[in-house]
């Protein structure tokens, strides 16, 4: 058996199988990605007054803002509940509610895997005035 036959024939696989684990990393991540953003592991609404409302991030902008949690008849700080905004119409509805009361209704997604889509596992998906 001629030796530069096997080497040709030994790299040929080796290139197949870096070539299959690319494409296995690539693709099993992009389904992963595609799942979490399009099953919500819970749902439900926040009712507060947002305190601050911002596009951010380096590369990925990203809308994410700060919500004061309405709390009736404690004298405490009230607690801030953090949440992105993945679609720019609700941040322009949120942000036209300025100082207002408002209930948020979002879904929570856990374990997208970049921080392109959000540095909160909280989407907001829709608001409302509440006074």
């Amino acid at each position: 058996m001629d030796l530069t036959k096997v080497k040709n024939e030994s790299k040929k696989w080796l290139r197949r199988i870096v070539i299959g684990a690319v494409l296995f990393v690539v693709l099993g991540t992009t389904l992963y990605t595609v799942f979490t953003l399009n099953y919500s592991y819970s749902k439900g609404e926040r009712v507060g007054i947002v305190q601050k409302i911002s596009k951010k991030g380096w590369i990925c902008k990203t809308n994410e803002g700060d919500l004061a949690i309405v709390t009736t008849g404690t004298t405490t700080t009230p607690p801030v509940w953090l949440f992105t905004v993945p679609d720019d119409k609700v941040m322009e509805q949120i942000d036209s509610f300025a100082g207002h009361k408002v209930e948020l209704q979002y879904e929570e997604h856990h374990g997208v895997p970049s921080s392109c889509f959000g540095d909160t596992q909280y989407f907001v998906v829709g608001v409302k005035k509440v006074d």
